[in-house]
C-alpha cells in the first residue's frame, strides 16, 4: 500500500508542478539514457533538465522507477545515478563558459 501513496504523491508533484510539458522528449530519452546506461548527457539536454528543476526530475525519475517493468533493478544505484546527472548538470549550466 505505501508504494501506491508513492507514487500517488509523485504523480500529484508531477501534476501540479506541470512537470511533463516543461521538457521535450528527446531530453528525456537523453537523460534516462544517461541514468541507466551511459552516464552522458548532452549540454542542451543539461540545460532544459536544469530549467525543469530537481523536484520535477526527482518525481519523474521516482515515478520511471515504480515501473512494474523494471523491478529486479538496484534502485538505490539508479537513484544514485539520477543525483549524479542532476548534480553533473547543474555543475556544467553553472560553471563560467571559457574565454575565447
Amino acid at each position: 500500500m505505501a508504494s501506491i501513496n508513492v507514487y500517488s504523491v509523485n504523480d500529484q508533484i508531477i501534476k501540479e508542478k506541470d512537470c511533463v510539458t516543461k521538457i521535450g522528449l528527446s531530453c528525456v530519452l537523453e537523460a534516462f539514457t544517461s541514468i541507466f546506461k551511459t552516464w552522458n548527457i548532452s549540454n542542451k539536454y543539461c540545460s532544459e533538465l536544469v530549467v525543469l528543476g530537481k523536484v520535477c526530475h526527482s518525481a519523474l525519475v521516482k515515478r520511471t522507477l515504480e515501473n512494474p517493468l523494471l523491478k529486479g533493478l538496484n534502485l538505490v544505484t539508479l537513484i544514485a545515478k539520477s543525483i549524479q546527472t542532476w548534480n553533473n548538470c547543474l555543475a556544467l549550466i553553472d560553471s563560467p563558459s571559457p574565454s575565447a
